[in-house]
Parts: C-alpha cells; sequence; structure tokens
C-alpha cells in the first residue's frame, strides 16, 4: 500500500551535530534511509530535525533536494528569524516548524503562539509537538488557539491521555510514530484517536529511532494493516498525511 512517511530523520554527517545530554547520533543519511523503506511504496514524507540538528538548515534543504518529491521538512528556527528566511525554507520544501519539548533544540515554548502565527501567514506552515501527553492539560489553552498542530508519537505516555483526545476532537493531528518509545497499548490509543476523528493519525517509520527503546520495524505497519480495514489504513498510512503536508493537493 501507498506510503506517506510522516516522521523520519536524516543524520547527514557532512553536517553540524550537537550534542544533547552528551548524545550524538550515528550516521543515517538520505541512501540508508531510501534502503531501509526499499520494501514499501513510498510516496513522499516529512523530514523532521531532531534536537542534535538545532537551527542548521543546510542539511534539511539538502535531504529534500535528494529525495525529491513528495518530501516536505520539519524544521526548527530561532525567533528572530526573517520573514525572508522563512520564504527561502518554504520554497527549498520545508513545511512546517518543530517545537521539541522532550529534548530541547528548538525555540523556547514561550515564542509558540507568536512563532505559529508568523510562520503560518507568512508561509502556511503548522506547528508540530514533540512532548509528553502529562505536559498537554497545560498547553491546551494555548494549541486550541493555534491555526494547525500536530503531535509526535501518540503523545507519548499514558498520563493523561485525556488531554490529547480533547485537543484531537479540536481536530490536531497525531503522529502514529515511535511504537517502540510508548508505555501504553498502542492499537487501543490508535482506535480512540480514529473513533474521534478519522483524519488525525498520520503513521511513520520515525527511522532511525534515535534513543528508542525499540527502533522501528515493519511489525509498526503490519500493526496497522491488521487492525483497520483497508479504507482506514489508506488514511492512517498516507491520505491524511498528504492533506495535511502537501498544501497544493
Amino acid at each position: 500500500m501507498r506510503l506517506f512517511d510522516s516522521h523520519l530523520h536524516i543524520i547527514d554527517a557532512r553536517y553540524p551535530l550537537i550534542s544533547n545530554n552528551g548524545y550524538i547520533p550515528d550516521s543515517f543519511n538520505c541512501s540508508d534511509y531510501l534502503a531501509s523503506m526499499s520494501g514499501y511504496t513510498l510516496h513522499g514524507g516529512a523530514v523532521v530535525s531532531g534536537s542534535f540538528q538545532g537551527f542548521d538548515q543546510r542539511y534539511l534543504i539538502d535531504a529534500l533536494s535528494v529525495l525529491g518529491e513528495g518530501y516536505v521538512g520539519v524544521t526548527q528556527i530561532p525567533a528572530s528569524t526573517s520573514s525572508q528566511e522563512i520564504e527561502r525554507l518554504n520554497a527549498a520544501g520545508i513545511s512546517a516548524l518543530r517545537f521539541n519539548l522532550k529534548r530541547g533544540g528548538s525555540e523556547d515554548v514561550s515564542q509558540l503562539a507568536n512563532m505559529a502565527a508568523r510562520v503560518h501567514e507568512v508561509a502556511g506552515w503548522h506547528i508540530e509537538l514533540y512532548v509528553d501527553s502529562a505536559d498537554l492539560a497545560e498547553l491546551t489553552p494555548r494549541l486550541l488557539k493555534l491555526p494547525a498542530v500536530s503531535i509526535d508519537h501518540l503523545g507519548l505516555t499514558a498520563v493523561d491521555q485525556k488531554s490529547l483526545y480533547t485537543l484531537v476532537e479540536s481536530g490536531v493531528k497525531v503522529k502514529a510514530t515511535g511504537f517502540g518509545r510508548v508505555d501504553f497499548d498502542v492499537v487501543d490509543t490508535l482506535k480512540a484517536i480514529h473513533r474521534i476523528n478519522d483524519a488525525a493519525l498520520m503513521f511513520g517509520s520515525d527511522l532511525p529511532s534515535t534513543r528508542a527503546p525499540r527502533p522501528y520495524t515493519d511489525d509498526d505497519y503490519a500493526l496497522v494493516t491488521k487492525h483497520f480495514d483497508d479504507d482506514d489504513c489508506a488514511k492512517i498510512l498516507y491520505k491524511n498525511a498528504e492533506i495535511f503536508y502537501l498544501r497544493d493537493n
């Protein structure tokens, strides 16, 4: 089945990597990624900046040029970034701004509302959050005011999934990624989110699964295809993400 990989990382040693809590990832370049996913019918994906890449844009622009049509970037930029620079990044294929509340490396969350409004106005970008569900209750009033939002890795923990579901009811997207990172039953959570809003879930590999207790395997994909019918699989595996990321479609 067709797949839009909503969450992947490219780690190119030709560009600077920043130690995050003493961690620097191994290289995982575009060739490594495509080889890892050679068994899938790929129709694009979202290359996501990690904490260890900070505000560097060079690796991301290069990766998008190599991966080609259908791939977009999710970047991290400081609040001081000019509108002209946002426009330049948008022209290079970047379509979203990430706030990494779990590991850092991005702009401070105090800048969330202002930056979300600005990047959406300038380039139509949405916001992506790497955040624990335990922190969502405090953030919810702010998130509900943003133009468009997605949350990584099913919210990571079972703590306060109620707040996650409240956001889903309001149109927030959730990445069906990082199954090896979570502490709850993945199938139950996928089904709960899908029942609330069948446009919410967006599947991704999370390759190369840096620092995950268990890395991505093909069984994660099979989990979706086993527990959802063909129409729902199509939404989860590519349709929802293509609508969200590929704004011209």
